[in-house]
């Protein structure tokens, strides 16, 4: 999915000579953190609410404002993974979203976003959750998928994490079947090392939101 097709109708940007106190109460209507700045459709920087108040004077135009944040921003034709890099190192609530004449479109919020990766995860679709953890080296998604399909199963997402500090990987793998022994037993044989199942509906609720918020929050591209 490409940032266009996730672009929110509700959220509003401020005019560069709109009062800061205006964003703030913008701000707490929609939950958000962050708003961006425009003079017609040229956007002008990302304001938040921690600048506002560093400032301590509501009363002066956003654009007045130091803005710590450098501008960021997605063009309508990323992809919404360019999004998330940009969420997470910036720690933002929302995204602006520029046309291709880098014109302003809107925005693209962390709640839509985290829906979206949501649905790329196969959260709402029955199955259980394998984690593997293996060596980087030793990574093969052919195998992990031969394996698999071998037991006549899909997999419907895959994640993958990395550390800085490890030489190993962790494979989390969303697979339609909620009785994973075949699996699991042809992996072992394989001598791979199961870190963790997961096959009630609870515990893959829970398994998913933590992946979700692992991946916004380490996503690198």
């Amino acid at each position: 999915m490409i940032a266009s097709e996730l672009i929110s109708e509700i959220v509003p940007a401020v005019h560069k000579d709109d009062k800061a106190s205006e964003a703030l109460n913008w701000m707490d209507v929609f939950r958000v953190s962050h708003l961006p700045i425009v003079d017609n459709h040229e956007y002008m920087g990302l304001i938040s609410e921690t600048d506002i108040f560093d400032m301590n004077n509501p009363e002066i135009p956003v654009l007045n404002h130091t803005l710590s944040i450098p501008r960021p921003f997605i063009y309508e034709n990323q992809h919404i993974y360019e999004a998330a890099e940009l969420v997470a190192k910036y720690k933002l609530t929302l995204i602006p979203v520029l046309s291709v004449d880098e014109k302003y479109l809107g925005v693209i919020t962390l709640t839509d976003l985290a829906q979206e990766f949501s649905h790329l995860m196969s959260s709402d679709s029955p199955g259980g959750i394998l984690v593997l953890e293996l060596n980087a080296h030793d990574y093969s998604l052919s195998e992990i998928a031969q394996i698999i399909e071998g037991n006549d199963a899909k997999t419907l997402s895959l994640y993958v994490r990395t550390t800085n500090l490890s030489e190993t990987v962790e494979i989390t793998l969303k697979i339609n079947r909620t009785d994973l022994s075949a699996v699991i037993q042809t992996f072992e044989r394989y001598n791979y090392k199961i870190k963790a199942i997961h096959s009630t509906s609870k515990e893959l609720d829970s398994l998913i939101k933590d992946r979700l918020d692992s991946f916004l929050k380490y996503i690198s591209i």
